[in-house]
């Protein structure tokens, strides 16, 4: 028992990241949109994100957290490489908070700024989360052959919230802002696709570890359904857009789905990929991990706030599901 702990709490760690990968992915997709979108759609495009988006924000704080407590040695090692770049994201996470808060009571001339701010701090908090996630692959290694692969996942992570944004938006507006949306998501699917070729290229050849993952016996078997769906659902995606029907209210939830699930498809690869290691080709989870005593004290805490968070955003979700309206302020 005492040994399956560390796993028990990475696995719990990499999900609270999946989550807030998709659920705030979207709203910071969102946010990118706001600068090629009308001032109606604007209104329209915050009011679809206002009931969730600092509610999704409690699993990257869960994640943070599992790593602070759980594997202390670890977080020391990471946040110290990643000082940077977390700052940035906490500070466009913070502009997005003050935006979004202020352009409630700013007069009309006053508008177009927080829009702008909205947008560039979601831009920023997209770009420094797919610089992290970059440098994280990399084992946080420096130099320039491992900058340029953060700064292309940085740019394909900030088309993949871009993208799943825009699938929220053709599954919560409608008329002509649901009409750009679909536009906007054939745009990035493409970017996304090239990224994710890419970086699936590219990770095996920095990484011993993840080369022999990839490319040995049974690994290469066990790994192959993973690609060949991802391919699947994205040439399913590129089809479905191209479509009228995928503006109906019955269809229109689907790319929304068929991204997040392509989110999931890259995590689990990621997490095959990297297993048991916390910081790649550096430490392993047992390695990072606090005391066995403390992990089980740990696990009590999460046993009850985990399922806090998931019950509150399920709730959340339900009560205003449908069409998002017209955003007013009584």
């Amino acid at each position: 028992m005492d040994n399956a702990l560390p796993v028990i709490f990475m696995a719990l760690m990499g999900l609270s990241m999946l989550i807030y990968v998709v659920l705030d992915g979207y709203d910071l997709g969102v946010g990118i949109w706001l600068k090629w979108s009308t001032d109606d759609e604007k209104d329209l495009m915050i009011s679809s994100i206002g009931p969730f988006w600092d509610a999704n924000e409690t699993w990257l704080v869960l994640g943070a957290g599992i790593l602070l407590i759980a594997f202390p040695m670890a977080h020391g090692v990471i946040l110290t490489a990643l000082y940077l770049p977390v700052a940035m994201m906490l500070f466009g996470l913070v502009m997005r908070g003050v935006a979004f808060d202020f352009r409630v009571k700013a007069k009309d001339e006053h508008k177009p700024l927080w829009n702008t701010t909205f947008f560039a701090g979601s831009l920023i908090a997209s770009l420094a989360q797919g610089w992290m996630l970059g440098k994280y692959i990399m084992g946080l290694r420096a130099g320039w052959v491992f900058d340029v692969f953060s700064l292309l996942i940085a740019l394909c992570l900030a088309a993949a919230y871009m993208l799943i944004g825009a699938s929220w938006l053709i599954m919560k507006a409608e008329a002509e802002l649901q009409r750009k949306a679909a536009r906007w998501a054939r745009r990035m699917l493409p970017i996304v696709a090239f990224g994710i070729l890419v970086i699936s290229l590219a990770t095996p050849f920095v990484s011993k570890t993840i080369f022999d993952r990839w490319f040995e016996l049974p690994g290469l078997i066990l790994l192959l359904p993973i690609p060949l769906t991802t391919a699947a659902i994205l040439v399913a995606l590129w089809m479905l857009l191209k479509t009228e029907s995928v503006l109906s209210e019955r269809w229109c939830w689907t790319p929304f789905a068929m991204t997040t699930a392509l989110f999931i498809l890259c995590a689990f690869g990621l997490a095959y990929s990297l297993f048991p290691y916390v910081i790649p080709d550096r430490m392993t989870a047992w390695d990072a991990a606090s005391s066995a005593a403390a992990l089980k004290v740990i696990l009590v805490g999460v046993v009850v706030t985990v399922p806090a968070i998931a019950g509150y955003s399920i709730f959340a979700y339900r009560v205003f599901r449908g069409k998002a309206r017209t955003l007013t302020y009584g």
